[in-house]
């Protein structure tokens, strides 16, 4: 194998048409013993036996190639060697602390601060927490603290997480619905969509930032003294929209003007997912707080809010609590984590792969209609489905459709967006050009499957595939996306592909 390959090299590999038979005896205990509650195994229905890189082997040998990376969770991917090494070494020492200072918290400290966007580089405090919904709803209260006023304004298609108050922030409907837990005032705000624009030009975010200093200013909006803005720099769940480049500046004007604090949600954002360190990098906007969470990890569960050291004063002790705030063993991880993000090349390349990789997904909306708008920032890379392409009418089905097409021929990728028809690219920074080539290669395929199949009233159903494996394929040089369709790669099992 390869040094620098962590992948399985011979995926996607389909062996039994998913789910095969041990997969589903797994589904079938976990639905007799778990809460119906459960998503995902309705949308990848395997069992897993192992991951590793941009891979993910099921229970009956299947290979698939990993476009979820744990809702971007596994930037560095599967069990990255430098990570598994700092766990096992910090599982020698010590599991649980408290607050209690421990090497593991006092060296992710000093690496956290020192890799924070603009000027709360090495002048912030840390805040640790337990979630990502946790950390917005840490960063929310320690607003209104450090300024004595309530009120957060948040924008449509958000996603903050449902982890208590926090799901108040959270724009979709369905998640307020099934909790219990009101309050907060909230003031909600068109997004700046160019795709789907509603309160400004597509160029440009300035109808949004007119309509707010008119919630401000009269004081007939209805809009009472408010704390802080709270904005993802591109919208995750909202269906991974880039808003106009005059957005996060102005936001950060208005918020100066109005003495509003800026909280940044990087939760999904963050640690080179966009090409960037930060999202808010690509703007060069600072925040005066920021979230953070997910990939933070590498798997295992932290998450924490950095604010400004003048924030606050000082905030009371037992501001805010959880038993599994800063937990050694995730420490240990991200300090590799952001070591890794700093002294190896992912983070570029996932920028310059990243152009790459959207060119091709645009060139294939220029021969199947059904693709409306290709957008993104590195590997978070948002294809939206229309039924019409003039009227941008949303199809839900047909992303439904692309994801079941793409699962059955070895390829995971998920849905977001208002209306759920956007496929969305969140592959690891780490992923093996030659894995990157045929996943795009399944997904050119996918959309001429279901271009020529006579409806799409249901999915369409598990097609039979060659139990031979293809043959590994050397790596080229790392972030660099070979020809397209290369004699070398082999095409996914099943597939004739051009």
């Amino acid at each position: 194998m390869p040094d620098n390959w962590f992948s399985f090299l011979d995926a996607p590999r389909i062996l039994t048409p998913p789910p095969g038979p041990k997969s589903r005896a797994l589904l079938e205990v976990q639905a007799r013993l778990e809460t119906d509650a459960v998503a995902y195994p309705k949308y990848f229905p395997i069992g897993i036996r192992e991951a590793k890189g941009s891979t993910i082997e099921d229970l009956d040998g299947n290979r698939f190639i990993d476009w979820v990376a744990g809702i971007s969770v596994l930037n560095l991917g599967h069990r990255h060697p430098r990570l598994l090494a700092a766990l096992q070494r910090q599982a020698e020492k010590i599991w649980h602390s408290l607050e209690i200072p421990t090497e593991a918290r006092i060296e992710f400290l000093e690496q956290l601060t020192a890799s924070l966007p603009g000027t709360l580089r090495n002048h912030s405090k840390v805040l640790f927490t337990i979630t990502g919904g946790d950390c917005i709803e840490a960063a929310v209260s320690l607003a209104d603290f450090a300024t004595g006023r309530s009120g957060t304004v948040v924008f449509s298609g958000a996603y903050h997480g449902v982890h208590g108050g926090a799901v108040n922030l959270t724009g979709g409907r369905r998640y307020r619905e099934t909790s219990s837990f009101r309050g907060g005032s909230v003031v909600r705000v068109p997004f700046p969509n160019p795709y789907r624009p509603v309160l400004n030009t597509p160029e440009s975010a300035q109808g949004v930032i007119r309509y707010m200093e008119h919630l401000l200013k009269d004081p007939y909006s209805g809009v009472d003294r408010l704390s802080a803005v709270l904005v993802e720099p591109i919208l995750g769940e909202g269906g991974y929209v880039v808003p106009p480049d005059d957005f996060l500046p102005s936001l950060r004007e208005f918020c100066d003007e109005h003495d509003l604090l800026l909280i940044a949600d990087e939760v999904q954002t963050g640690l080179g997912r966009t090409g960037r360190f930060w999202g808010v990098d690509n703007w060069n906007v600072t925040p005066d707080i920021i979230c953070i969470a997910k990939s933070i990890g590498g798997g295992i569960p932290a998450s924490m809010v950095a604010y400004r050291e003048d924030l606050v004063k000082e905030l009371p002790r037992g501001f805010h609590l959880g038993t599994y705030r800063g937990n050694p063993l995730a420490l240990a991880v991200g300090t590799e984590v952001l070591k890794i993000l700093r002294e190896e090349p992912w983070i570029s390349q996932a920028a310059r792969r990243g152009e790459k990789v959207r060119a091709r997904f645009r060139e294939y909306a220029g021969t199947h209609p059904s693709i409306g708008d290709v957008r993104g920032k590195g590997f978070m890379i948002g294809v939206e489905f229309v039924k019409e392409p003039t009227r941008r009418t949303p199809w839900e089905e047909r992303a439904k459709a692309m994801r079941r097409e793409l699962f059955l021929n070895g390829v995971l990728m998920h849905t977001c967006g208002s209306y759920d028809n956007v496929l969305r690219f969140m592959a690891p920074l780490t992923i093996e050009d030659p894995l990157l080539e045929r996943g795009l290669a399944v997904f050119e395929q996918a959309l001429s499957n279901l271009d020529s199949a006579p409806a799409e009233k249901s999915p369409l159903p598990p097609r039979a595939t060659s139990p031979a494996r293809p043959r590994p394929e050397p790596v080229g040089k790392p972030g660099l996306l070979p020809p397209r369709h290369p004699a070398q790669s082999p095409p996914p099992p099943g597939r004739n592909l051009p």
